[in-house]
């Protein structure tokens, strides 16, 4: 089972959504709204209209907002006011019109169709009855007092009387009079006072208990009959939210406590196979001599890894002391990088050899999960410190000195190509891997990607691309250029030697405003336009090192393996003469003149093909 933190991320998302909608599906109580910030408050029994029927308000209940924030309220036959008050202890509600008429406004209200009734309030002296109104002419310019001026106009006037009066005596009142309208059982004073607010009460749902006892009210639910309840302000709600972050939370404590337990598990389990390994090569290794030591020893050799020297993709490196003469460098690997391989490679091939070019190693440690290498201190660091541009002469070795640690070089790769029992693939020459004693010998080391093959063959199979961007020969990342061989390194050598010559590192590209130069192409026409290829330049002597320099890691870069020579050969062409050399086939064309070049493949030699073979174990 692998998990991942993004499968935990995942998971714990999914349970948030669930958890959430569970908990919506679960909420009884609507949310207390109201038109606008300073709106009223609307709860149960009413509802906004954007509230689900289903679940909020009480029927005949709805209210809604007007563009300027207004609480509105329609009652039967279309009959619409505005709230200006509801009180939910006494359950009444206090309603206008915007004309400030009501008799005009509650033309054709049908109040016994409503849940609500008119408020009967003694002091008020209401009395309901049902009234007739007429409109009459003014001829005489008499305003009879049963007139309402609010619906009167300059040539006539609106009158209202019961309904049971007898129509034949009303002409004696008010001559040419025509009935318009009618509105039964309405409060006396909304017709005559001029009172211009309308209170109206509802007893159904009864939730004035709930409000007394500082409770909210709300509908029960899985019943067949409309029926409320009393519940504490916002307790359900909060209990519930709460049981949501605790679920939620505690969802996650459990992933998060499998997947901490599946990853130890994995871990132990890949780290214990790893330690079988290194123990079965140990113990096949064990008569090649090299110390062995104990993380304890480890951290007493390094002082508590007290002087840090490097640090790398597979580990980092202490300076150490094995006595007050005898100084190591320590690398410690990273448990977490690479599955024992990184060890093994290194212990298997540094451990078997011995050249005077290649850095040996004193012992390693292999201490449980910990596992370091010791090797011998070489005091002047790598010769990537000494390769510079002009602006760095004191860093500069000189061309005769540079040429001596390039031909070292060389005799290293070739040992390990030849010298061995079996053959070594270093597959990382680089200058950051070339280190210099005292004397600036040069020694190879960091075997971490290194493979073995029997001497008699020359290819090796590889399923994943090894090495350092710069270096890794065409073939490593394509075999449209051939099949991954010892070439590999002399393609990497090759880019080592024009470093060395152009005083840049290979990963870089010069960049300009319009244009990108292929470095190795920048070498090539300077030689072939006879320029010199020195940066830091003292006597003729050195341009016909740097020149030799640049020739032959011309030749060790050609596109296909088979155009390189072979590191025999290279140490031949580095201690012979620079006049003897000939200038290799060019690789490269320039498609846009000399300032932007593309390198091309050289056209590749035919019968040529070498069988495949796997690498050794």
């Amino acid at each position: 089972m692998d998990v991942s933190l993004e499968m935990v991320i995942s998971y714990f998302f999914l349970v948030v959504v669930f958890l959430v909608n569970l908990g919506d599906g679960q909420k009884y109580d609507c949310p207390e709204l109201s038109c606008g910030s300073s709106g009223l408050p609307i709860r149960f029994p009413f509802r906004l209209n954007s509230q689900p029927e289903y679940l909020c308000g009480y029927p005949g209940f709805n209210l809604s907002c007007t563009h300027r924030n207004e609480t509105v309220l329609e009652l039967p036959n279309s009959v619409k006011l505005f709230v200006k008050k509801i009180n939910y202890v006494s359950q009444v509600i206090q309603l206008t019109d915007a004309q400030h008429c009501l008799p005009g406004t509650l033309r054709g209200l049908d109040i016994s169709s409503s849940p609500f009734q008119f408020r009967n309030v003694p002091e008020y002296e209401y009395s309901f009855d049902n009234y007739t109104f007429f409109s009459c002419s003014l001829e005489e310019r008499k305003v009879h007092d049963s007139c309402i001026p609010c619906l009167s106009g300059p040539n006539h006037q609106v009158c209202a009387f019961h309904s049971s009066c007898s129509f034949d005596y009303l002409p004696n009142f008010v001559p040419n009079c025509t009935k318009i309208y009618d509105i039964p059982q309405i409060p006396r004073d909304i017709v005559f006072g001029g009172q211009n607010f309308l209170e109206l009460k509802w007893f159904t749902p009864a939730c004035g208990h709930c409000e007394v006892q500082g409770k909210k009210c709300r509908l029960k639910k899985n019943r067949r009959k409309s029926r409320t309840e009393c519940f504490p302000e916002q307790s359900k709600g909060a209990s519930l939210r709460l049981r949501n972050v605790g679920a939620i939370v505690g969802s996650f404590l459990l992933v998060l406590l499998v997947f901490v337990v599946v990853r130890v598990y994995r871990y132990d389990k890949i780290e214990k196979q790893n330690q079988t390994k290194i123990k079965l090569f140990l113990e096949d290794y064990k008569n090649f001599k090299p110390t062995r030591y104990s993380y304890a020893d480890i951290k007493r050799i390094t002082s508590g890894f007290t002087e840090k020297l490097g640090q790398g993709t597979y580990g980092t490196v202490f300076k150490g002391k094995l006595s007050n003469e005898i100084h190591v460098a320590v690398k410690i690997l990273n448990p977490s990088k690479g599955n024992g391989e990184e060890f093994i490679n290194e212990v298997g091939t540094i451990g078997k050899i011995h050249h005077v070019n290649v850095v040996r190693l004193v012992g390693f440690c292999a201490d449980g999960f910990r596992r370091a290498l010791v090797y011998e201190f070489l005091p002047n660091n790598s010769l990537e410190k000494f390769i510079g541009s002009a602006d760095t002469n004191n860093c500069f070795l000189g061309w005769e000195k540079l040429q001596d640690i390039a031909i070292g070089i060389a005799k290293g790769v070739e040992y390990l190509h030849q010298g061995c029992d079996q053959r070594i693939l270093h597959f990382d020459i680089k200058p950051h891997n070339v280190l210099l004693d005292n004397n600036f010998n040069p020694k190879i080391s960091d075997f971490g990607l290194a493979k073995l093959c029997s001497k008699d063959q020359s290819l090796v199979s590889m399923t994943t691309i090894k090495g350092t961007m710069g270096y890794i020969a065409p073939e490593v990342f394509s075999r449209n250029f051939g099949n991954v061989s010892c070439k590999a390194d002399v393609y990497s050598f090759g880019m080592l030697l024009l470093e060395v010559v152009g005083g840049r590192k290979n990963t870089d590209l010069t960049l300009e405003k319009n244009s990108q130069v292929y470095f190795p192409e920048w070498i090539y026409n300077l030689l072939e336009e006879n320029d010199d290829v020195r940066l830091l330049v003292e006597d003729d002597g050195d341009a016909e090192i740097a020149k030799k320099l640049a020739i032959v890691g011309l030749w060790c870069i050609q596109w296909h393996p088979m155009d390189r020579p072979s590191m025999k050969l290279v140490v031949q062409m580095l201690e012979g003469e620079g006049e003897n050399l000939t200038m290799p086939p060019n690789p490269f064309t320039s498609s846009i003149g000399p300032t932007r070049i593309k390198a091309s493949m050289h056209p590749r030699r035919v019968n040529q093909e070498l069988e495949v073979i796997p690498e050794s174990e």
